[in-house]
């Protein structure tokens, strides 16, 4: 597992600081925003690293054989590690923007706090700092509860960093027609929403998330993106709950969200209400893909593109198995001993860090 933090040594930081790490101050004049918010390296010795940062020493902890350079780090005043929002040469960057949700699914990873911490400035910053073309994550708790906030952060960052691109995950509850010339000013092909869908029926949707009227509230939100062009990627965790109704959905889906551009059946994350419901929720699909091979069909023979998220290779039937890409973000991904020497390694996601063999997949084995 990756740690996202670094321990520092204490810094004189009065307000949250937004700063990228270079080993060399060449290195970064080729992108935007360079300078000023640049700490570059004078001296490495043991996994001390010490940053020049305007004057200031700026000393970071890391292991040997970790590459920092061009890493966006932020650092709060008075703490002794400091958050890696964007790691340069991973693909798997997600910013936390916030801890409030207004739903509690079942299988949630992130359960929600009533704590808030505003930190758009500092992101608008990590992303105009960011590597070239970066494709960075937003998630939370829910992340449109600060509805007006995001579309500003959005919008500036359309105008700071065109050619960064998101991944944003809502529960679309708080989608309005209103929304389109946003939507639109922001780029639709720069956003990619990653919004949840667990039923066809109301009532088994609203049970799953914990909201009453939540499915009808979702159709309208999906509605007023369809209307604005808007990308969907629409997200289905397979859980004991939904499994019998996959079918179900996924015609509804033919019928009714035909615009979305791809259907993602994700596996549970066994942390969080994840692990709290693990017993009751988790569906091995190794041993049962039966419902999952119905939907898929489904949709596939309709023109809609069908994923599997966070599904081992050997855990899915080998005609399927090329819809199942390698998702577990690194920081979190981990391999069992018994993936040691499989053909199919390279390919595989793994498992998340927080799987538990004994108590997961009866049905796998080395490819």
């Amino acid at each position: 597992m990756i740690d996202l933090r670094l321990k520092i040594e204490p810094f004189p930081a009065v307000e949250p600081l937004v700063v990228r790490l270079r080993y060399d101050a060449a290195s970064g004049e080729d992108d935007a925003a360079s300078g000023e918010d640049d700490a570059v390296l004078v001296d490495r010795d043991a996994g001390r690293c010490e940053f020049d940062y305007n004057g200031f020493s700026l000393v970071v902890h890391a292991p040997d054989g970790i590459d920092l350079d061009g890493d966006v780090i932020m650092v709060l005043p008075g703490q002794g590690s400091a958050h890696r929002l964007v790691r340069a040469a991973s693909p798997h960057n997600t910013f936390l923007v916030t801890e409030q949700c207004d739903q509690l699914c079942v299988m949630c990873s992130q359960p929600p706090k009533k704590h808030h911490a505003d930190l758009f400035p500092q992101f608008l910053k990590a992303v105009e700092l960011a590597p070239n073309r970066a494709y960075i994550g937003l998630s939370g708790g829910e992340p449109m509860l600060h509805r007006e906030k995001m579309f500003a952060f959005l919008e500036a960052a359309a105008v700071v960093r065109p050619d960064v691109r998101f991944h944003i995950l809502t529960n679309g509850q708080h989608f309005e027609e209103a929304d389109a010339e946003r939507l639109t000013g922001i780029g639709v092909e720069r956003v990619l929403w990653g919004i949840p869908l667990y039923a066809r029926s109301p009532e088994l949707h609203d049970q799953i998330v914990g909201k009453p009227g939540a499915f009808e509230r979702l159709q309208r939100s999906l509605s007023n993106l369809m209307l604005a062009g808007a990308s969907v990627e629409l997200r289905t965790v397979v859980m004991r709950q939904n499994f019998a109704e996959l079918p179900a959905l996924s015609n509804y889906i033919c019928n009714r969200l035909p615009f979305i551009s791809v259907w993602a059946l994700m596996q549970m994350e066994r942390i969080g209400f994840g692990r709290m419901n693990w017993a009751s929720s988790f569906m091995d699909t190794s041993s049962d893909f039966s419902a999952l091979r119905s939907a898929i069909n489904m949709v596939c023979a309709s023109g809609i593109e069908a994923a599997l998220y966070n599904f081992p290779l050997c855990s899915v039937p080998q005609p399927y198995r090329h819809l199942a890409p390698s998702t577990i973000s690194d920081w979190k991904r981990k391999y069992l001993g018994s993936c040691e020497g499989c053909s199919s390694r390279e390919a595989c996601g793994g498992f998340f860090e927080w799987y538990k063999h004994d108590e997961g997949f009866r049905g796998i084995s080395p490819l």
